[in-house]
């Protein structure tokens, strides 16, 4: 045999996996980088500012593909059905990879579907309040809900959000009732909490920091294990009792399902390097988004402790919605 028929043969005959000259080359074209939402707004610059880094350590550029309407099941079902071979991924995020498959039935498999790549990063959720209740810390609050059966009322951005279950996740917790208002996103909910129709809300603390900044909301805990680095005296729920409270606006990097390995690690080993870059963490701190580096069995197992959580809320609250 030919030395070089010898060499190419050489891993079959170990038995191990040979690599393709497609897979070798990795990658020898453009990526496409589905973002489930239109232009414009905080989940499209995570992916437009992470795929800038990516794109100049893979040399070679990230096309970002905004695919928004359907909660995200327009680009999950695009991102699913492409060829597993690093050429289309997706910026899944925590509605995508958590929330709805917990309390929707979807036409994808969040699990099954994808090859998880990597985590970007999370913000917390923040429980704040109409600025004129009469309370001041968590147990002020807690204390104002029981005396005040019925009559507290807190808004979502919309049923099964992560608004929602978050605070409905605090009423399991403390064993009180107040009432659920759906909106149409953050915004509207905001307009009626300012406006005091509403009382509380557990919005993502990116945007609520401007209604915090000005006083117009009152900010009493966030979610999450550690104290946030630009509200560093707000305490966690963790320590405020509620251990192993934890609820974030996540977002991270999935492919479709069976890539390759090889192309796998050299996606997360790129991306890992992107997100240690300090620059990174402060372009993403208008987000509030504090980087997060996991191996893609790391963010698997993330994933899957997500849907988990959530579903085993939404079934004890009754929470299922309609595809």
């Amino acid at each position: 045999m030919k030395r070089r028929t010898l060499l190419q043969a050489a891993p079959a005959l170990l038995g191990l996996p040979s690599l393709s000259r497609a897979q070798a080359a990795y990658p020898s074209k453009a990526i496409r980088y589905i973002v489930p939402v239109s232009a414009g707004g905080g989940s499209d610059m995570v992916g437009r500012t992470v795929t800038e880094r990516w794109g100049n350590l893979l040399k070679q550029n990230f096309v970002v593909d905004n695919q928004g309407g359907g909660g995200g099941v327009i680009a999950c079902q695009a991102a699913a059905r492409a060829a597993p071979d690093g050429y289309t991924l997706l910026q899944g995020y925590v509605a995508t990879h958590g929330t709805s498959p917990a309390t929707r039935k979807l036409p994808y498999d969040a699990i099954k579907d994808f090859t998880p790549i990597g985590m970007i990063g999370g913000t917390p959720n923040v429980l704040v309040v109409n600025a004129s209740l009469p309370v001041n810390n968590i147990r002020e609050f807690i204390d104002y809900v029981k005396k005040n059966p019925g009559k507290v009322s807190y808004g979502s951005a919309g049923q099964g959000s992560l608004t929602h279950l978050t605070m409905e996740l605090f009423k399991q917790q403390i064993a009180s009732f107040m009432v659920h208002i759906p909106y149409r996103g953050i915004a509207p909910a905001f307009t009626d909490l300012i406006g005091g129709q509403t009382q509380a809300m557990f919005p993502g603390l990116a945007a609520a920091v401007p209604h915090i900044r000005s006083g117009r909301v009152r900010p009493l805990a966030v979610t999450g294990l550690q104290r946030h680095p630009q509200f560093k005296d707000l305490p966690t729920l963790d320590e405020s009792g509620f251990k192993g409270f934890d609820a974030q606006q996540w977002y991270g990097v999935v492919g479709p399902a069976g890539m390759p390995a090889p192309i796998v690690k050299q996606l997360n080993d790129t991306l890992a390097t992107v997100l240690r870059a300090p620059d990174l963490r402060e372009k993403l701190s208008v987000e509030a988004i504090e980087p997060q580096v996991m191996t893609p069995e790391q963010f698997g197992n993330f994933i899957k402790a997500d849907i988990a959580r959530w579903t085993q809320l939404a079934r004890a609250r009754g929470i299922q919605l309609d595809s």
